[in-house]
């Protein structure tokens, strides 16, 4: 039995390389700066972007404190069997402007991970869209949870997406509070 899913080539098909370069040494440099300033070297190229936006094929488009604004020019290697872009696309840019949004806020050693991720899907994407844009705001930062809002327009403000998350913040914990807790259990 063969896998359905196996690629069939033909004349007329298309291909895409992609190359990266490793992340580990820029996600070293993450965590000795702050997040705006990681986040702003990332759009500069002074250090290389994450393999999933070489993958994906978006980029950062703006960086200020509490906003991140990702880019994606729409291609046929992001289309669904319906052929419009995939909903997953369109979550990963909205999970990436919405948690670097919050990253925008952190100062260095601190990190965040997403605890949820809501999208709504408003209408279809395709190639005629042209560069969508996902403009991600901080709306709360606490001592542990962060909130933000995002939306996925194109280039003339026309609602694709929006959605929203909720983050844990990751702060470094002090060695006293290491050897109270080591001394404790």
């Amino acid at each position: 039995m063969t896998n359905p899913v196996t690629p069939r080539f033909r004349e007329e098909d298309r291909t895409r390389v992609i190359t990266w370069e490793d992340p580990m040494p820029a996600v070293q440099t993450g965590k000795t700066i702050s997040g705006i300033a990681y986040l702003k070297a990332l759009q500069t190229g002074e250090l290389p972007s994450p393999p999933i936006a070489v993958l994906m094929g978006m980029w950062i488009a703006g960086v200020s404190e509490g906003r991140v604004v990702f880019a994606l020019e729409p291609a046929e290697y992001h289309y669904n069997p319906l052929g419009t872009v995939h909903g997953g696309v369109m979550a990963t840019l909205l999970d990436s402007a919405l948690g670097c949004a919050v990253q925008s806020m952190l100062p260095a050693g601190t990190s965040y991970t997403t605890l949820e991720l809501k999208v709504n899907y408003l209408r279809p994407i395709t190639t005629k869209t042209g560069t969508v844009y996902c403009e991600g705001k901080i709306i709360h930062l606490g001592g542990r949870v962060a909130t933000a809002e995002a939306r996925l327009t194109d280039a003339g403000d026309k609602l694709y997406a929006h959605g929203t998350t909720t983050c844990l913040i990751l702060r470094p914990s002090s060695p006293s509070s290491l050897e109270t807790a080591s001394q404790s259990a």
